[in-house]
């Protein structure tokens, strides 16, 4: 997609699990340029299947970071050969996939200050790494670190209090320890360790650029009350890691200019600044322009929860990471294993799979669903952890199956309410400005969103976000050229396309889900006391 005509840009990068991805986004917040490489179909060489590399174990998976490099080769070649105009663009951020980290080789730094025009990055970075398979967010072998990293600090709920999270095995202090542990000499020969998004800004610069707050908050490192990294974490994980890691700067900050080498091969504007990349979750909520007291709900595979927060209460469950656009606030994320595919087993075993008989059932049902509740759990819960189907009457009675209709609203209602009570738990509350942002497959059905507004009492939109993370981050890359100036992130992007109202609470919905989110928070404290396992660690890949 040229352009004919000259421009002012910005564009946004997204290094995500199974591409490199591309837009560029003009003054009026159009999306006028895009492109990808896709890593299985564009790079075969690397031999990955959906991007990585799954190891023998089952629980360790790793990406050539060589391939990532050589795919920001291909797309900037791409778009030099379509004309594009690199001279327009005024800044570019980006996001790479969360948690994934890169360790570059002593002697690299000067490489990178160095590249030559005439080359491809890939040509000249070939020796920079110790590691030359990374560890990603996907990787669940770390389970010994996890356990290491909390007794250190006095404890899962000590731990997340510090940083956010409990220790997750795809967190990436735990992954530094597992390889200062296991290949010590790569470790000592490493000079510094980037994050995905930080590694993908360092090739930009053509120099090492910092961890930012809102990504560095997905690491179990970053203490994110007041943005430094806990001494007690760097000692728990590996010697001499905060100088590996360099200092972590704000979101909104701009690291500097492009790299001279980017000038000369593709005429980028010596003058182009590049602004601190973030992870794809924290990007995300820049591309879906989140706001105080806002939540999105994407209702795909898994069901994820995006909250802005003013007050966080970090919790054994959930994350929760440094805002990306509002250096003062926090974003939390929450992750629910059982989302669509539950949502069509009910909608198979009670509405003749029909998605147009589901909706009927939902219309036909009243608010509460006459004090019938329901936990949906096929697969082991990650919030909570709880596998396994619960029913209960109105009186709290187990029962082993409801009508057709009242499980399908049970089902709805149940998915929802517990979104909301562990959305609270993180410290989020509705506020009167509160807007609902609803994306993913399940969003394009109208009863579902109705009882979602119902049941958080506030009115749901809808937004096209397929490329969010891209677009966020070049709305980032705006908010990093207007940052100095104070100009909030809203502000910045308030000429960019609008969300679609789909649903608003209906009368007498607070009063009647008031009652019964008390219940179902009883009910799932019950049902957990009843099925507790030991207190095995269970690793969590966690959708991402």
């Amino acid at each position: 997609m040229a352009e004919p005509a000259a421009r002012r840009c910005c564009l946004g990068w997204d290094f995500s699990t199974q591409q490199v991805k591309v837009v560029a986004v003009d003054a009026e917040l159009n999306v006028f340029y895009e492109d990808s490489v896709h890593f299985d179909r564009d790079l075969l060489e690397f031999g990955t299947q959906g991007g990585v590399h799954v190891h023998e174990d089952g629980l360790t998976v790793t990406s050539p970071v060589l391939m990532w490099v050589q795919a920001l080769d291909i797309i900037l070649e791409k778009m030099k050969a379509s004309g594009f105009d690199f001279s327009q663009v005024l800044a570019l951020s980006g996001a790479g996939q969360q948690h994934g980290s890169v360790y570059w080789k002593a002697g690299a730094s000067r490489v990178l200050t160095s590249l030559l025009p005439d080359l491809l990055l890939h040509e000249q970075l070939q020796a920079c790494f110790s590691i030359t398979d990374c560890p990603v967010w996907m990787d669940s072998s770390t389970t010994a670190q996890c356990r290491q990293l909390e007794a250190a600090v006095g404890g899962a709920q000590a731990l997340s209090g510090l940083t956010g999270s409990r220790a997750y095995e795809r967190f990436t202090g735990n992954q530094i320890a597992k390889i200062y542990q296991q290949k010590p000499e790569a470790y000592s020969h490493t000079e510094r360790i980037s994050l995905v998004s930080s590694f993908a800004a360092s090739l930009f610069l053509g120099s090492y650029s910092p961890i930012d707050h809102s990504d560095g908050s997905g690491m179990n490192l970053l203490r994110i009350q007041d943005k430094v990294w806990s001494q007690a974490c760097l000692a728990a994980c590996a010697p001499h890691l905060e100088e590996k890691l360099g200092p972590a700067v704000p979101s909104c900050s701009v690291v500097g200019s492009i790299s001279s080498y980017y000038v000369r091969r593709y005429g980028f504007s010596s003058g182009c600044k590049v602004v601190a990349f973030t992870g794809d979750n924290p990007a995300s909520l820049a591309g879906m322009r989140l706001e105080e007291g806002d939540i999105a709900v994407s209702l795909g595979t898994s069901d994820t929860l995006f909250l802005w927060l003013q007050e966080p209460t970090p919790a054994l469950e959930g994350h929760i990471f440094c805002s990306p656009v509002d250096p003062q606030h926090y974003m939390a994320l929450l992750c629910f294993k059982n989302g669509s595919l539950m949502r069509e087993k009910i909608r198979d075993e009670s509405a003749s799979r029909s998605w147009g008989e589901f909706s009927k059932a939902l219309q036909s049902t009243e608010m509460g669903n006459g004090g019938n509740l329901g936990f949906y759990f096929d697969v082991m819960e990650i919030t909570p952890e709880i596998i396994g189907r619960h029913r209960f009457t109105a009186e709290n009675r187990e029962v082993s199956a409801f009508p057709g209709d009242v499980e399908i609203r049970a089902l709805i209602e149940g998915q929802f309410m517990a979104k909301k009570i562990h959305a609270e738990g993180l410290g989020y509350r509705v506020m009167p400005k509160t807007k609902i942002l609803a994306t993913g497959g399940a969003s394009h059905n109208r009863d579902i969103l109705q009882v979602l507004a119902d049941v958080f009492g506030a009115p749901v939109y809808v937004i096209d976000t397929t490329n969010s993370a891209c677009v966020g981050s070049a709305y980032r890359a705006f908010h990093g050229l207007a940052a100095g100036t104070g100009m909030p992130f809203s502000e910045v992007v308030k000429l960019a396309p609008n969300p679609r109202l789909a649903a608003t609470p209906t009368l007498g919905a607070s009063q009647i889900y008031e009652a019964l989110l008390q219940r179902y928070a009883k009910l799932e404290q019950r049902i957990l006391t009843q099925t507790r396992e030991p207190p095995e660690r269970i690793p969590q890949a966690q959708a991402h």
